[in-house]
C-alpha cells in the first residue's frame, strides 16, 4: 500500500468516525413527537379540507336544489313586483341602495347554511387529521424565517417540490374531468338555444353539479395522497441520530454514569448503617463461610424479629467479625442462614414459615447469656 491509498484509508475512517451517531436512523421518542407538538408541527394535508368543504357544498346543493332555486327566483319576483313602485316615485340612489342590500340580504341568508356546513366540515377534517392541542408557539415570531438563505432553501425542498407536483397533478385531472363532462353533454349544449330559459338554467344546473361533484371526488382522493406523504415525511423529519436519542436520555433520566455514582453512595451509606446496627443483634447467623445474618427481637418494637444486617463472602466476613468484636453469638446453620438471607431484606421482620427455625436459635443464645450471667 502506498502513502497515498494509506493517507486516503485514514481519511475515509474519520469521516465513517465523524458520522457516528449523525444520522437520523431511530424512531422518534415520545417527548420529541410533543415538543413537536407544541410547536404546532403535524402531520396533516390543507387539501382534506378544501376537498372535503367543496364536496360537501356540491352535495348540499344537489340536495337542496328546489329550495335553493325557489329562494334564488323569490329575489326576481321581489324586484319585479316593485318595478310599479318605482315607476310611481323617482328613483334616485338611496332608493337603489335600499334595493340592492335588500336583494344581498335575502341571497346572503339563503347562501349562510351551505357556508357554515362548509365551515363545519373543514373544521372537523381538521381535527380527524390530528389531536386538537390549543399553543401559541406557531404564532410566535422566528427569525430564521427572515433568513433569505432559509427561503431559498424552503424554496426548492422536497415539500416544495412535491406540492408544486401535486398542483400540476391537480390542474391535469380537473382539465381531464372537465373535458370529458362538457364531451360528454356537448350534444345537449348545443341544443339549449331551442330550450326555454328554465330548461336551460336546470340542465345547466345539473351539468355544473355534476362537474363539481366529480372534480371535489378526485380531489379528495388527492388530498388522501398528500395526506398520507404529510404524514410519512413529518414521521422522517421527526426521527432521531443515535447521538440525539442518547442526549434526551440523559436529560431526562439524568447522566447515566451521575447516576451510577449516586446509587453506590447511597448503597455506601446504607451499608455503613447496617454495620454500625450489627452491635446491637441477637444473634449472627452464618453459612459458615458465604452467607451471614444478624438478626434482633425487641418483643416491645417488633411483633418478629427482624433482619439488621446481612451479607454474602466478604461482607459476610466482615458482620462476623464485628459480631466478635461486640461479643454477639456466631451460630452456624446453613438452611436459615441461606433462607434468611435469601427471601428477607435489612430492616424487615422474618416471616412466619422462619418462625420455628428462629426461635430456637434464639432460644439458644439466650440460654447462652444465662449461663454466662
Amino acid at each position: 500500500m502506498n502513502i497515498y491509498e494509506e493517507s486516503l484509508l485514514k481519511l475515509n475512517l474519520q469521516l465513517f468516525a465523524n458520522d457516528e451517531g449523525g444520522e437520523k436512523t431511530e424512531e422518534p421518542t415520545a417527548k420529541k413527537i410533543d415538543d413537536s407538538r407544541k410547536e404546532g408541527q403535524v402531520a396533516k394535508s390543507k387539501e382534506i379540507s378544501t376537498a372535503a368543504s367543496l364536496l360537501s357544498v356540491f352535495i348540499c346543493l344537489k340536495i337542496f336544489i328546489g329550495f335553493l332555486g325557489e329562494r334564488l327566483t323569490g329575489v326576481f319576483f321581489n324586484f319585479w313586483e316593485k318595478m310599479d313602485e318605482f315607476a310611481k316615485s323617482p328613483f334616485n340612489s338611496i332608493t337603489a341602495v335600499s334595493l340592492l342590500a335588500e336583494g344581498l340580504t335575502y341571497i346572503l341568508i339563503t347562501c349562510v347554511p351551505f357556508f357554515v356546513i362548509a365551515l363545519v366540515v373543514g373544521f372537523l377534517s381538521q381535527k380527524v387529521q390530528f389531536k386538537w392541542m390549543v399553543t401559541t408557539k406557531p404564532l410566535q415570531p422566528k427569525l430564521n424565517k427572515l433568513n433569505p438563505i432559509s427561503g431559498f432553501k424552503r424554496i426548492f425542498s422536497k415539500q416544495a417540490l412535491f406540492d408544486l407536483a401535486l398542483s400540476i397533478v391537480k390542474i391535469a385531472l380537473i382539465f381531464a374531468i372537465c373535458y370529458s363532462v362538457i364531451k360528454d353533454n356537448l350534444t345537449i349544449l348545443l341544443t339549449l338555444y331551442d330550450l326555454e330559459i328554465k330548461d336551460c338554467l336546470g340542465i345547466l344546473f345539473d351539468l355544473v353539479m355534476d362537474l363539481g361533484i366529480k372534480v371535489s371526488v378526485v380531489y379528495f382522493v388527492i388530498a388522501l395522497g398528500d395526506f398520507v406523504f404529510q404524514k410519512w415525511k413529518h414521521k422522517q423529519d421527526l426521527k432521531m441520530s443515535k447521538q440525539e436519542v442518547k442526549d434526551e436520555y440523559k436529560n431526562q433520566e439524568g447522566d447515566p454514569k451521575v447516576k451510577s455514582q449516586q446509587r453506590q453512595r447511597m448503597q455506601q451509606a446504607s451499608r455503613r448503617r447496617m454495620m454500625q446496627s450489627i452491635p446491637e443483634a441477637d444473634v449472627v447467623i452464618t453459612n459458615p463461610t458465604h452467607f451471614a445474618v444478624a438478626l434482633k427481637y425487641d418483643n416491645t418494637v417488633n411483633q418478629a424479629p427482624i433482619v439488621v444486617a446481612k451479607g454474602a463472602d466478604y461482607l459476610a466476613f466482615k458482620i462476623k467479625e464485628i459480631a466478635k468484636e461486640n461479643d454477639v453469638e456466631i451460630v452456624e446453620d446453613k438452611p436459615l442462614a441461606r433462607m434468611l438471607y435469601s427471601n428477607v431484606d435489612v430492616g424487615r421482620e422474618i416471616p412466619t414459615e422462619l418462625y420455628q427455625s428462629v426461635a430456637e436459635v434464639l432460644a439458644y443464645v439466650y440460654g447462652l447469656k444465662n449461663k454466662v450471667s
